[in-house]
């Protein structure tokens, strides 16, 4: 009898582990998620901002969705990274998706080796830690920090007033002529709160696009007659001083007109804000061809690759849910523990 409840212990024991080490199982990350891997409409900040919420340790998976032929992916060395150097490149994956395993802690970079798409932005730095779960990780920063959430105010006290938040206009789009036309940026804004000491932070490519603030008559017609001048560094920071619509919009020719424009709704308070109506958003028929630079030297926009333009990246696959061979694998050594001891 006691060699058989030793066995049930081990048995016991044994279940145990094999419950820990699936807690501990690593993670699958999707680089830019629903974005995939191809040059960004939003340049390098698109990846950084979404390194920049990521938690990665060693054994955790990156999966680069791209289509083959148009895009690569390869790990280099920091240097290289800088200066979108691959001759010289630690590993390469040429066929998507790729998946590539982060088996060190440290620094950690990737980038695209076709023409001209690293230094469009299609480059991507990480920091990997070694640290037990639950642990956080150092990651590279983002193009804004995220806001600090206010501590809950003590029973009995008066509410603190709300704290500021920054919004990045479009998330990983960043600011540039949409794909889908002006819905994009009003899916975007729908929802939000805005309020008065909030920040909007424009992303976008400096030498093809900028963002002024223009009245309502200037946004519906895309005529910009406004003398306020437009922010032509990104990232763009723009206060929110003042509650009401507020209209935004790239002043590059035909820019608006395709649907770089955004409208807003600010409020005093914390209620959630009503988007301003619109009119119905333009969806110009081909959005994946630059806007011709008439009306001044204006710089082309630089984000159609000079690969064939392709670059609907496949669905990303599941972020590592377990099979239900491993669910019941405690379940089996349990089974098999109660038959041996009652037998």
């Amino acid at each position: 009898m006691e060699g058989r409840l030793n066995m049930v212990g081990f048995m016991t024991l044994l279940v145990l582990g094999v419950m820990v080490h699936g807690s501990m199982a690593q993670t699958t990350h999707v680089v830019g998620d629903s974005l995939g891997w191809l040059v960004p409409p939003g340049g390098e900040a698109a990846y950084r901002t979404w390194a920049a919420a990521g938690t990665f340790r060693v054994g955790d998976r990156l999966v680069f969705n791209f289509t083959t032929g148009q895009h690569d992916v390869a790990e280099v060395n920091r240097a290289a990274f800088d200066s979108c150097n691959s001759s010289s490149t630690i590993s390469m994956s040429t066929n998507g998706p790729a998946t590539i395993t982060l088996n060190s802690s440290g620094e950690h970079y990737f980038f695209c080796t076709y023409s001209g798409h690293c230094s469009l932005g299609q480059k991507l730095g990480i920091n990997v830690s070694a640290a037990a779960a639950g642990s956080p990780a150092p990651t590279p920063q983002p193009a804004t920090r995220p806001p600090r959430a206010a501590p809950a105010p003590a029973v009995g006290a008066p509410t603190p007033s709300r704290v500021g938040r920054n919004y990045t206009v479009g998330d990983n789009l960043g600011w540039t002529v949409p794909p889908a036309g002006q819905v994009a940026y009003q899916t975007w804004a729908r929802g939000r709160n805005f309020a008065v000491g909030d920040t909007l932070v424009f992303n976008f490519q400096n030498g093809n696009h900028d963002v002024v603030e223009v009245t309502r008559a200037e946004f519906d017609s895309c005529n910009i007659t406004s003398t306020t001048p437009p922010i032509t560094t990104s990232p763009a920071r723009v206060p929110l001083t003042s509650a009401g619509e507020h209209y935004y919009v790239c002043n590059f020719p035909q820019h608006c007109s395709l649907g770089q424009k955004l409208a807003i709704n600010v409020t005093a308070g914390s209620v959630t804000s009503t988007p301003p109506t619109e009119g119905p958003a333009q969806s110009p028929s081909s959005t994946t061809t630059p806007p011709p630079s008439s009306g001044g030297p204006r710089a082309s926009n630089p984000f159609t690759p000079s690969t064939p333009s392709q670059d609907t990246a496949p669905p990303p696959p599941s972020n590592s849910a377990p099979s239900f061979a491993a669910a019941a694998l405690p379940f089996t050594f349990l089974a098999v523990a109660f038959a041996f001891l009652y037998n």
